[in-house]
This record gives C-alpha cells, sequence and structure tokens, in this order.
C-alpha cells in the first residue's frame, strides 16, 4: 500500500558548530558556555551549559552526572557567585549536574517543575531519558522574572518536548535560551504522554510573537534571526500531519509502516524516534477528529481517517 505525499518544506538548519571541550567559552558579551562531553544522536556535541552574567551569575542547564564537567564550572567560576541553577526541562542530559553543582555552590534550582509524570520510553536511544529525581528548590511560573546581578531573566513555559520545558529570555542580550524547545542543528523530539504536538505547535507560535533576535539553544549552534525558522518548524509539523492525512485515505495504517513510507530514506536506528514523533501526531489528529483508532491508542494501533 502507499500514498502520493507532498514534500514536507525543508527547514534550514545550522549543523556548523563551532566549540571546544573542557573549557569556558565567552560566545557573546556576558554569555559563556562549557560544553559537556556527551555527544550523541539526541545530544549533537553534547550539552551547552551557559553561565549568563558576570560575577553574580546564572548557570543555564549543568548537564548530565558528569564530574568532571561540574568540576571544571565550578572552578572555572571560583571567582565568581553562581546564586541560580536553572534548568529548561529534566532530560538526564540536563538536570542532573544540578546535585552536583549544588553540592559544590548551594544555589537554589529554578524550573517550571519536576517530570509530570508517565515515562515517555523505555530505550534511552530513542532520547536521552528522564530524570525522575530532580525537582527545583523554586518552581517557576510563566512570565516569572529573575534578578541575577546585573541581568533580568524572564522564564517562558514552552511544552511540547516536554510539559515542564521553560525557555529563559535575557532581554538585555536580546537573547532567549530556547533549551531543546528550539535547536537550529535539528528538530524537537516529541513523545507522548509527556511530550505534547498541540502543546509544541502553541509554544512555537509563542516564540513568534517575541522580539529576540538570537537563541541559543542547549545543543548545538545558535540561531539568529530566528523568527523565519520557528515558523519553518511550524510549517514542517503541519505538512507532516497533512501527510499522515493522505495515507489513512488510501485505508488503515499503523505506525511502523507509516514510518517506512514517510522516511524512506531514514537510518533505520532512528525509527523509533520517528515512531513516536508519528503517534504525537496522531494523537493531535485524533483530538481534532481527522483520524480514529480501530484498536486502542497506542504506540501499534491501527489508524484510519474517521468516518
Amino acid at each position: 500500500m502507499s500514498a502520493e505525499h507532498s514534500a514536507v518544506p525543508e527547514i534550514p538548519f545550522i549543523q556548523d558548530h563551532q566549540f571546544r571541550y573542557g573549557e569556558i567559552e565567552t560566545v557573546a558579551p556576558g554569555i559563556r558556555r562549557l560544553t559537556a562531553r556527551n555527544a550523541g544522536a539526541f545530544t549533537y556535541h553534547g550539552t551547552g551549559t551557559y553561565i549568563v552574567g558576570q560575577g553574580e551569575v546564572a548557570v543555564i542547564d549543568p548537564g548530565p552526572d558528569d564530574p568532571d564537567h561540574i568540576d571544571t564550572l565550578v572552578s572555572s567560576l571560583s571567582s565568581e557567585t553562581i546564586s541560580h541553577i536553572l534548568v529548561t526541562h529534566c532530560h538526564r542530559d540536563h538536570s542532573p549536574g544540578a546535585r552536583l553543582l549544588q553540592t559544590a555552590c548551594d544555589a537554589p534550582t529554578y524550573a517550571f517543575g519536576p517530570h509530570a509524570g508517565g515515562i515517555e520510553h523505555d530505550d534511552s536511544a530513542i532520547e536521552e531519558g528522564v530524570d525522575t529525581l530532580f525537582t527545583p528548590d523554586n518552581p517557576l511560573k510563566h512570565g516569572e522574572c529573575l534578578t541575577v546581578g546585573d541581568c533580568e531573566i524572564e522564564c517562558i513555559h514552552t511544552p511540547g518536548h516536554t510539559s515542564n520545558h521553560m525557555c529563559f529570555a535575557v532581554p538585555g542580550q536580546d537573547s532567549l535560551f530556547s533549551g531543546d524547545h528550539v535547536m537550529a542543528w535539528s528538530t524537537s523530539v516529541v513523545i507522548p504522554p509527556d511530550g505534547n504536538m498541540a502543546d509544541y505547535l502553541a509554544s512555537l507560535a509563542l516564540l513568534c510573537n517575541r522580539t529576540e533576535s538570537r537563541y541559543w539553544p542547549t545543543h548545538g549552534p545558535p540561531l539568529d534571526s530566528p523568527h523565519d525558522y520557528v515558523q519553518a518548524l511550524i510549517a514542517h509539523r503541519l505538512q507532516r500531519m497533512q501527510d499522515i492525512i493522505q495515507l489513512l485515505k488510501t485505508g488503515p495504517w499503523r505506525i511502523a509502516d507509516m514510518v517506512e513510507q514517510l522516511y524512506p530514506q531514514l537510518d533505520t536506528r532512528l525509527h523509533g524516534a520517528a515512531s513516536r514523533s508519528i503517534f504525537a501526531a496522531i494523537l493531535y489528529l485524533q483530538d481534532c477528529g481527522e483520524i480514529e483508532a480501530l484498536e486502542p491508542t497506542t504506540l501499534d494501533g491501527l489508524y484510519q481517517q474517521s468516518s
């Protein structure tokens, strides 16, 4: 069984990433970065831990449970005060380092909240996995502002990749730390039940209404003039969902078969992630009344166009 589907809009990825392991780099005035040595399919060259401010600083995404990474961070900032530890979300490449960092500096952690419940998957090869031990000392609300030395940091709730994902804007730097919500080198993985496609699209639209001219993702290079790029991410997802609808017009399909049809050139090692991305889209389309399940709504279910 096959079906014609439209070309998915191309996303202008940026994969040239200039960085150095093992040292804190000044990447912009008032912004520094230390890259962890945890390169992988979902982390690119590794987790970029950001330091915002001078003298009194905030650390954004301390990274994985890697003592060497945290030791380098602490020793390099020994003459400064870490007053805030900010976490975009509690995946294991972002938040576990906070526990190590707190033993050295005793700064409180700030994030939207702990993991909301429900493990997205059991196979860590599909994503980096959930840090179920993380609970912030200070839960944040959307729109809340923090003062770190001379810097103001605005907290922006951007669910989708995870339900507790936050971005952090620094108006004085015209910058936004986008975590895994927007990355220049790749799309973000949306894996139910905690990942939600409707939330993800709404969070992308939210950023389109903001004015920051540079994004600093936790993985990969920065993104300049980001608004056209974010619009391309939205168009990409919407077209992919239209392709799913076109497939289902030919009859019932299972997700594993959709992967073969929609991603014919995809490395088979990434089929698990692609299946879950399609599942997130199916849940969205079910809520919209576009498709229905012929079996229980699961990753292995059978789906058709709504009658």
